[in-house]
Order: structure tokens, then sequence, then C-alpha cells
């Protein structure tokens, strides 16, 4: 019998597949065993090739060259990991290699990754499918004893190839046609242009919005408010001098209860996590943008093994997996989360209502801890944050509802009514590991509050009487948590009832794998920018809205070929249809940009030159700080002016600037605080950081940034030299 080449998709994963299946022995680029060699991609090996592949006349931008539809899209390996390429097709072509397993991510891109390789090398033997949700020691033994055959997931592999040719097809023509047309670098594609399009609006409806002033009458008694309504229930009055009268009518008199409504309530957990719902709840608590969640969750799945596949949509899970509760409920039975887990243990029988539906399960199960054991000490700071999100809706989704008595009271003064509502807790159930409800954020004459008990005809008396002043506030604007929910659920922005009901029917804008990619692509291209924690589109993203064709900004599109991508991925829509229609909207987008008479104008134009080509720099606001870039796209010069760190200001406790280059380099901070880069090292070896704090640092600046800060340049050489 031959042996098993396990395909995994990274070399950390490799490395847990090889130990569980007993492959000891390392060899280049693969760990080998008796019966198995578990061999790894590094993401992708392999993609689509560039447009000049298919003819050198695309090696040149030009409109008259579009569009481009190559008949058969090509295969290439890709250059910075054909080493390993190498490798995985030479352990491919071995004699005794007589079967593969697929071991990469467990997902559409996943599959994608697999089967380019295996095509590119020219596999055509026997291959099987691990699919497993969580990479714990049991999880990958039950995988690989239930092994799927790989044709199962074909026409997963379809959509996903559907899916990327589509964005080459749409992405790099639109791009294309727009960057000749404008002399300018602008990008365009299917998913990221509505999802900028939606910031955009936004924005729009901000600069429209005219604040009005409005005003509310409230009225002290013992222990609690109440605030005045009109017969229409409106607490809210455009005069203030009608206010104001009613106010000075109430002052000294005697209130009589009308009525008081007890109602009994009962609020059910929340459902389990997905990735959007994670990463939005990440994003509110604390302000990590969606792709640093998704990365600490890939984290906890892969090195960790505390937590279930991340790239889902499902916030449920199925009847065979709950019967692995009590084995995961032993496992969190540590530190905080001892007590809630080994009550709900004791629960007979487990109450699993609001977590278990088996036809609200999809590729995978909603993000759940795993069966291994957790020590907390050995999670880094920010995905113990994370960490503790997944496991408290873990328990908050096995625990009761959350009961209690709301109560509302009526109260005539004279000829005028006051209202006020309040809550009285009967079960805290789910609510207990959160803490009661906070109702800070909440409009004031809506916040609840305790109420002393009253009955019906009881006289108080009137302790004070105040107008309060208010305006009406504009939309807010994004944060990246409020994004994610437009593009998960873009109904609002669509008028058209037919496309508002596809809509409703797809998963919007991007999948929970993409969405974060999406929003960095449009950090990255400087079409948005963050202000503490909203998002603003800069004047190139409001230009590139105003000047793409207008259906290429339509959410009721891109929503469309999501649902059609996951008709491919079911079996119920041919994959050449599908393209054939993407062949034909490149096509119609490239006429739509030729024949549009839209300009575009740079409005941050600097009076340094490029040292490389001599054009104008760009002063940009990127996301880590400002840089100066080169507006030519084939240059593609770039100088970091300030970059925001991870090091925080001694008097203020904000995060630190770096300005200068070279031995000039300083921290500044927006307080006024100054201090150069070489008086923060001395400062910082006063106070005994050692190697761990500093490699602790590091890793915080990589989880941030694509790119290392200059401190942790500079902290980087420390390291080595000690």
């Amino acid at each position: 019998m031959g042996k098993t080449l396990v395909l995994a998709e990274k070399p950390s994963v490799a490395r847990d597949l090889a130990r569980v299946l007993g492959c000891r022995q390392n060899g280049n680029g693969c760990i080998m065993g008796g019966q198995y060699i578990v061999t790894w991609a590094l993401g992708h090996l392999v993609t689509l090739a560039d447009p000049e592949a298919y003819d050198k006349k695309y090696q040149t931008w030009r409109m008259e060259d579009l569009p481009m539809l190559p008949r058969k899209m090509q295969l290439v390996v890709i250059k910075q990991t054909a080493g390993q390429f190498k490798t995985v097709s030479g352990l491919l072509r071995r004699a005794d290699v007589s079967q593969v397993v697929i071991a990469t991510d467990a997902g559409r891109e996943g599959e994608l990754v697999a089967r380019w390789i295996l095509m590119k090398a020219g596999w055509k033997g026997t291959t099987k499918r691990l699919w497993i949700s969580s990479q714990t020691d049991a999880a990958i033994r039950q995988g690989f004893a239930n092994l799927k055959p790989a044709a199962d997931y074909d026409a997963l592999f379809r959509s996903a190839r559907a899916r990327s040719e589509a964005d080459w097809l749409v992405g790099l023509n639109v791009t294309r046609a727009l960057t000749c047309k404008h002399n300018a670098q602008l990008a365009a594609g299917r998913v990221q242009t509505p999802t900028l399009a939606l910031i955009v609006q936004r924005e729009n409806e901000i600069d429209k919005f005219v604040p009005k002033p409005y005003f509310t009458v409230w009225a002290q008694f013992d222990k609690f408010r109440a605030v005045w309504r009109d017969q229409g229930g409106n607490s809210r009055l455009s005069d203030s001098a009608r206010a104001q009268q009613i106010c000075d009518a109430l002052k000294g008199r005697r209130a009589t209860v009308v009525s008081v409504q007890r109602t009994y309530k009962h609020k059910a957990p929340p459902a389990a996590y997905d990735l959007t719902e994670l990463q939005r709840d990440a994003n509110r608590k604390y302000a990590y943008s969606a792709k640093q969640t998704l990365s600490l969750m890939q984290s906890l799945y892969e090195t960790h093994k505390l937590l279930t596949y991340p790239r889902t949509d499902s916030r449920y899970i199925t009847r065979d997996v709950a019967a692995t509760i009590p084995e995961r409920l032993r496992a969190i039975s540590v530190g905080p989360y001892k007590e809630a887990a080994q009550r709900i243990l004791r629960t007979k029988p487990l109450s699993t209502k609001y977590i278990v539906a088996d036809d609200k399960v999809t590729d995978h199960h909603a993000i759940i801890p795993t069966e291994q054991y957790v020590n907390l000490s050995a999670l880094s700071h920010e995905e113990r944050n994370i960490y503790d999100l997944v496991v408290k809706r873990f328990l908050a989704v096995l625990s009761p509802a959350y009961e209690y008595e709301e109560v509302k009271l009526t109260l005539q003064v004279d000829k005028y009514r006051f209202f006020a509502t309040g809550t009285t807790t009967r079960t805290a159930g789910w609510m207990a590991l959160y803490g009661m409800a906070d109702d800070e954020d909440a409009e004031e004459e809506n916040r609840a509050q305790e109420l002393p008990p009253l009955s019906q005809g009881q006289s108080l008396p009137v302790q004070s009487v105040r107008v309060k002043e208010g305006r009406t506030k504009p939309p807010a604007r994004y944060t990246e948590a409020t994004l994610l929910t437009a593009m998960e659920n873009p109904v609002s922005q669509v008028e058209d009832s037919k496309l508002r009901s596809v809509l409703s029917q797809t998963s919007g804008l991007g999948t929970p794998a993409t969405r974060a990619d999406i929003i960095e692509k449009l950090f990255d291209s400087f079409c948005i920018e963050r202000k503490g924690k909203e998002i603003h589109p800069t004047s190139k993203g409001k230009q590139l809205i105003r000047i793409v064709p207008p259906d290429l900004k339509s959410a009721a599109l891109t929503a469309q070929w999501e649902q059609k991508l996951a008709l491919i991925a079911r079996g119920q829509m041919r994959e050449d249809a599908f393209i054939a229609e993407m062949r034909d909207y490149a096509s119609h987008l490239v006429s739509a940009v030729i024949a549009s008479d839209a300009q575009f104008v740079h409005d941050n134009v600097t009076r340094e030159k490029c040292p490389e080509c001599g054009k104008y720099l760009l002063d940009v606001q990127g996301k880590h700080g400002r840089m100066l870039v080169c507006p030519d796209r084939e240059c593609g010069y770039r100088k970091t002016l300030t970059r925001t760190t991870n090091a925080r200001c001694p008097n203020c406790h904000k995060k630190l600037e770096m300005r200068g280059e070279g031995d000039a380099r300083m921290f500044t901070c927006v307080c006024g605080y100054r201090e150069k880069l070489s008086d923060f090292e001395k400062r910082r070896a006063e106070r005994g950081a050692g190697k761990r704090d500093v490699q602790k640092y590091l890793q915080s600046q990589k989880t941030e940034s694509a790119g290392a800060s200059a401190l942790a340049d500079q902290l980087a050489k420390w390291m080595d030299n000690n």
C-alpha cells in the first residue's frame, strides 16, 4: 500500500497533523512518517496569471487594449513561494504516493488553495478531503477516520474558482480603465466599490443634515423621574416657550398616579458567534479591526486550538456537536469561567434550545470553545480578549433567559400627563455573565430606572421640573462594527422592493471570510481613513464613487453575484454561465468608463517631488499614519511622515506618533509631549523592560500592521544583540 500525502494550508497546521499522524522525520518542506507524508502550502502557491501572461501588450496600461477577456484563464506559480510548490510537486510525483488528502482550511478559499496546487502539479490520482471545524487532536483523529471523497466538494471548488475569475475580469478591467482614463491610481471591484459607496453615501447624508433644536419637560419625584408627553405620545417640543410654559405650570403641584402597568418579560440569550458578529463586538469593545480579529481568531484556532473554525456564517451547532458540550464546559472550567461553567454542567438536562439547530448550520457551525484544556496565561492580551468574548457567549447561550418585570407609570399633573418606565429583575439568567443591562447610550426618555412601589390613585409631590434642550442628530458615521453590519445586511440601502427581497436571501456584500480584507483594501488605497473609531471617506474615495459606473456601486448587484456563487457551490448553477455573465459585465464597465465625462482631481498634491520619477507627491493619511505617495502607478514610491505606534504617552496615555528619520526620529503626542527615540529606549531600559516585554510589544505591532514600526525595528535589533 502506498503512502498518503496530506496537504495542509500552513506549516503550523501541518506540524499538528504530522504529530497526530505519527510523522516525525523532517524533510525539505514536509514531515514524513510510515504511512503519511505531511506537506503544506504557504497560503496560495498558485494563482491566476497576470494580464501580460496572455499578451505582452498588456505590460503597458492602455485604454485601447481593454477589455482583457482571455479565452481560458491560466494558472501560474507565485514567485515568492515557488520553492514550496516545487517541493509539493515533487512529492506528488513520488512513486510511493498513491493518495492525497486535502487538509487545507475547510471552506471555499481553502478548497481553491488545494485544488489549484493539484491542478498545476498535474495530479490525477485518488483524492480525499479532511473536513474538520477544530484543530484539537481528537478532531483530527476523528476527521481522518471519516475522510470524504474530494468529489463531494467539486461544486465548492467551482464556486471558489468562479469567484476568483470574476474578480479578475471585473476588478482588473475596471481598475485599468479608471487609471488610464484619469491618470491616477484608482482601483474598483465588485465588492469593495459598493462598500465604499455605503461609506460615501453616509457621509453625504451627514453633510446634508441640518440639526434642529427640541425641548423636553422633566418632572422629578422621590427616587424617579418622568417625562411629559402629548396625546400622540411625543415628548419633543420645537417651541421652547411652550416647554417653559408647561414647566412653570407644574412647580409646587402634586401628581396623581393614573395607572401602574406591570408586564412580565423575558429576553433570550443572544445566539453563539459567527465571524461577522464576533468582529462587530471586538470592534465595539476593544476597537480591533475586522482583520485583526480574524488574525487573532486564526491563532486561537490553529496555534492554541481553543476555538473552532473562525470563517463561519452560522450561529448554531448540530445535534452531534451538542453531545460534546459537557466536555467543552469542563475544558473552560478555569479562572473567571469556572463557576458559570460548572453551574451549567450541574443542570439536568442541559438546556441547548438556543444553540442547536441543524437546519441553520451550513459548512461550519458557530464559533465555540473546543475540548482543549485552556491555559489562560499562554494567551496574549489580545487573544485573551477574543477568547473571553467567545467563551462568555457560549456560556450565555446555554444559560436561562433574563426574566424581568417592566413597570410603566402614568401620572397626571393638572392637565398634563407624565410617563416613567422602570424594570425589576426576577431572574438574571444569562445577563449575570455580563452584568446587568447598561442603557446609558439610550435616549434619556427611554432609559430604564428603578421605580418605587406605587399604586393607582396615589398622590405625589412634584419636587422639581426642568426643561432640557436637545438637538436632532445626524446619522452616525460607520465604525468597522457598523460597517460589517451594513455589508452583511445592506437591504436598507436599496429602494427597489424586488432587489430588497433578493438581498434578504443572501449574505450581503462579500462573505464573513472576505469582509475584513475588503475594508483593509479601502484603507490601503487611501479611499477611507479612520478618525478615532469612525470611518471617513477621503476626497479620493468620494471622487471614485462619483466617477465609477453607477451599477458597480449597487449593493444589490453584488449580493446577486454572491447568491449565484452560492448556487454554484450547491450544484444548482453552471460555473461557465456565471463567468460568461462576468465577461459581458466587464466589457460593459470598460465602455461606461470610456464614455464618461467625469473628472478626477488630486487635491492633496504637495510641492515635494518624487525622488524616483520627479512627479509631485501626494499627502495621504494611511491607516497607521501620514505618508507621501507618488501618483504614478508604475513608480510606487512612498515615504512615511508619521506613524502611530503602540507606545503610550507618559502624560495622557494616548498612542504616540513616530516622526522623522534616522537618529532624528522622535515620539510626539497630541497633548504636546515630545521625546527622542533614543531617550525613549533609555527610559524603557531603566524601567527594566526585558526580552519578554519586548517580545509582547513586537507581537502587538505585527498584529496591528503588516509592516513593523520604527520602534519595532529598533527593538528587533536589540533582541538580536541580547
